[in-house]
């Protein structure tokens, strides 16, 4: 089916022909039309229903999520044990019972056993730029009753009963004029109930850490050049506008490294089958 533009440039083209014939009083010219009001009065009909037949772009807008301004922010990790301040040990997340496993170990937050944002003993086997926000949209198997209705990606997101559709989200945190980009792995601080601030407009709730909405693993605090306590503003992002940058390039859970690794394996198929068919000639 041909677009508007097409219809209108191929009438122009047309036009031009006929008027050309016309202007050289060509006898020969097959234009059905006698003078040149007639084709401007073809065209503007041409152009009056190429105009009836534009439609409105059929591409979704980018849906954006406003910023959540001057939040305290405090640094957790993988393996982090209990703690005066920290309640719940980190061994486990909220959505996997064996997360210190499944991420390949201790993520140890001392810049000592760190380098380019990754602890140096291992490679971790999930993305080690994490975050923690205090709502955990699933309770014993089952959604909560406000998830559907709070979230904004639920519809599209969902994929069964129980299945949390917030984990793995991607979240931009900005500090000054340095932005990084994490993935939403853990429920915290403290609370896992406060959908009002998460995806409305209700402040964090006090509590022990002066009031934190966000955590964050070494890796944000690394390339944020956070303090251990410190104030960042964030926002959720579909994973179409992150950036590249070095949280896309680990984690079995990245949905960069996924789409390579999907990538590499046709390529093999690809370069498999042609050496057959090489082969067979």
């Amino acid at each position: 089916m041909k677009r508007p533009y097409d219809i209108i440039l191929a009438g122009i083209v047309i036009l031009l022909a006929d008027l050309a014939a016309a202007a050289k009083g060509d006898e020969q010219s097959t234009s059905p039309y006698a003078t040149a009001a007639d084709l401007f009065k073809y065209a503007m009909k041409l152009r009056e229903q190429a105009l009836l037949k534009v439609e409105a772009p059929t591409r979704p807008a980018i849906q954006r999520f406003p910023w959540k301004t001057n939040i305290v922010t405090t640094v957790f990790w993988v393996g982090e044990q209990a703690g005066a301040n920290n309640p719940v040990s980190n061994y486990r997340s909220s959505w996997d019972a064996n997360w210190t496993g499944n991420y390949g170990g201790l993520d140890n937050p001392d810049s000592s056993t760190r380098r380019n944002c990754i602890p140096v003993a291992f490679i971790p086997r999930q993305n080690p730029f994490y975050c923690a926000l205090p709502y955990n949209d699933v309770m014993h198997g089952q959604f909560k009753p406000e998830a559907p209705l709070v979230i904004p990606w639920f519809k599209q997101a969902y994929t069964g009963p129980g299945q949390s559709v917030c984990k793995d989200r991607w979240v931009a945190i900005r500090k000054e004029n340095r932005t990084c980009y994490a993935q939403w792995e853990d429920c915290g601080p403290f609370r896992t109930d406060h959908f009002q601030y998460v995806f409305q407009n209700e402040r964090p709730k006090p509590n022990l850490n002066d009031g934190a909405g966000l955590d964050v693993s070494p890796a944000v605090r690394d390339y944020l050049r956070l303090q251990p306590t410190d104030t960042t503003d964030w926002q959720f992002v579909e994973a179409r506008d992150v950036p590249p940058g070095p949280w896309r390039s680990y984690g079995e859970n990245n949905h960069f490294v996924i789409a390579r690794r999907q990538t590499e394996r046709q390529t093999e198929r690809q370069a498999e089958q042609h050496l057959k068919e090489q082969k067979g000639k």
